[in-house]
């Protein structure tokens, strides 16, 4: 029987934040991962999952000391991003060094992240990495929680974090009730090769039945691109030959990088909205997925999480310095109420967002046409955009 004082169940990004934002607080962890990560090969084609790291969970990362490694490798850092309604006046650009900052974020291939948040965990030897390890049984009593592995281990702790994703089944043992709403789109990811130079722009075209995303890649000439499509469209376009599918993409994205041609395989996966009634309770909190998802059309979804990751580590070592019991859900409900408002709030932001572009119906495209231009034009609409894009005004205390 191992005794820990937190449990983390997944070794996914947010996992392994808390993990590495917990070095040196006296407290002792445990990740319980399903399986070993791969290593990274550095000749490797651009991997499809890819995340818009923005400038709040930079500060995470480099608070953890990871930053320099994650950047080290692929990493392309974007300047600008352009968003217009096609077939219509409806624009709006950004350009960061105008309003005063040097970049705007990172396109960063979500595997790199990953593994440098894992060898810093390997490093740490307040962090032990239990993978491959499934959980089995989990029991809550009084003062710790008891979890029972597949591979027959046990593991006492006085907190378990729920980091095991959309599906987290820590969140369903635990039974806390789960708000959840069907996009009725898929997104379609893959990566694609432009005629013309990306210029480090990150782009997004709406269009009646879809949302199209350009996310520029460290190779000036290649983009990883999220395409929001109905379920039937996505399939169609996943299992169409790249010559059908590179005509249809042209259309979408209005040749604003030339012709443009995907390279390799395409991948589809559902988009749903999920929002838990709970992200504590005795002994138990959860972050990242595993609390909420929201539609990609912003790339706030790994922001949102390493958010979670970051308030958790700063209640967690704050309660750990004032000598309190760090399972206690007296103690948990602060850092509940925070990241439920800022997860509420990104989440009804992102659902208004995705009603307003979604359809053809003219009126609405009046409407959000309007919208882009004031937005585009008024004085100091800009800077408050960007600084919620960036998350500089949800940081926590410690990142500040």
């Amino acid at each position: 029987m191992q005794s820990v004082d937190v449990a983390i169940i997944g070794g996914g990004m947010v996992g392994l934040a808390v993990a590495c934002g917990l070095q040196g607080s006296g407290l002792r962890v445990a990740v319980l991962e399903q399986r070993v990560p791969e290593p990274l090969a550095a000749d490797a084609p651009p991997a499809l999952r890819v995340s818009a790291i923005n400038a709040a969970s930079e500060a995470l990362l480099t608070r953890l000391g990871v930053w320099s490694d994650v950047i080290a490798g692929r990493a392309s850092c974007y300047h600008g991003m352009e968003v217009w309604d096609r077939d219509s006046f409806g624009r709006i650009t950004f350009d960061g060094r105008s309003l005063g900052y040097s970049h705007l974020g990172y396109i960063i291939e979500n595997a790199a992240i990953h593994s440098a948040l894992w060898q810093k965990a390997q490093r740490d030897p307040d962090i032990t990495l239990l993978a491959p390890a499934e959980l089995q049984q989990v029991a809550w009593g009084e003062n710790e929680v008891f979890l029972s592995l597949k591979e027959g281990a046990m593991l006492t702790a006085r907190l378990v974090v729920g980091a095991d994703g959309a599906n987290s089944w820590l969140r369903d043992k635990a039974d806390i009730p789960l708000t959840f709403w069907d996009y009725r789109h898929h997104a379609l990811v893959a990566t694609v090769r432009t005629e013309e130079a990306h210029g480090a722009v990150a782009r997004q075209a709406f269009h009646g039945d879809g949302i199209l995303a350009f996310l520029p890649l460290a190779d000036p000439h290649c983009c990883s691109i999220v395409w929001s499509l109905a379920p039937q469209e996505a399939e169609r376009m996943q299992q169409a030959d790249d010559e059908t599918f590179n005509r249809a993409l042209n259309i979408a994205f209005d040749n604003r990088l030339g012709l443009c041609r995907v390279e390799g395989e395409r991948q589809t996966f559902p988009l749903t909205g999920r929002y838990a009634r709970r992200f504590a309770a005795s002994r138990l909190a959860l972050v990242g997925d595993a609390a909420h998802t929201i539609h990609p059309l912003a790339g706030q979804g790994v922001n949102l999480g390493f958010m979670d990751a970051a308030g958790l580590v700063g209640e967690l070592r704050r309660l750990q310095r004032q000598g309190k019991d760090i399972g206690q859900y007296l103690y948990l409900r602060r850092y509940e109420r925070s990241r439920k408002h800022s997860a509420a709030l990104m989440l009804a932001g992102m659902q208004g967002f995705h009603d307003l572009f979604a359809g053809a119906n003219p009126a609405k495209k009046l409407l959000r046409d309007i919208g882009l231009k004031l937005a585009d034009t008024l004085p100091g609409v800009k800077p408050r955009l960007i600084r919620q894009a960036m998350g500089l005004s949800d940081l926590p205390e410690w990142l500040r």
